[in-house]
């Protein structure tokens, strides 16, 4: 069961002034999640606070296409938009399937 089935599931139960002020209140955490995580540099994934960014992206919804490039667990090969990122990874060594952001570790040299 997603949130949204079990938000609609339990709303219906609550008198309309707590339905209000939970929509709001949920609301505005995500807003100030969302504003929170453009504006905060992804901790070194050794940090304290790694956790706590990762539970903040979570709550702005933060995923997929919305992820931040720069996580505290992967790091990115920093390239020209127009460059091939495969090429790049040869002139330094690394596995070019590696060195995409998202991958979720560092990137590895070639073998």
């Amino acid at each position: 069961m997603d949130w949204t089935s079990l938000f609609q599931t339990i709303l219906p139960y609550l008198p309309a002034k707590y339905a209000g002020d939970l929509v709001s209140i949920l609301t505005f955490l995500i807003a100030a999640s969302a504003l929170a995580i453009r504006f905060w540099k992804p901790p070194a994934a050794g940090s304290k606070l790694a956790l706590l960014y990762k539970v903040v992206s979570s709550l702005a919804q933060s995923r997929g296409w919305n992820t931040n490039a720069y996580q505290p667990d992967a790091k990115a090969l920093m390239i020209p938009a127009e460059a091939s990122r495969t090429i790049e990874a040869a002139k330094l060594g690394l596995d070019p399937a590696s060195t995409h952001p998202k991958t979720g570790a560092p990137p590895k040299p070639t073998a």
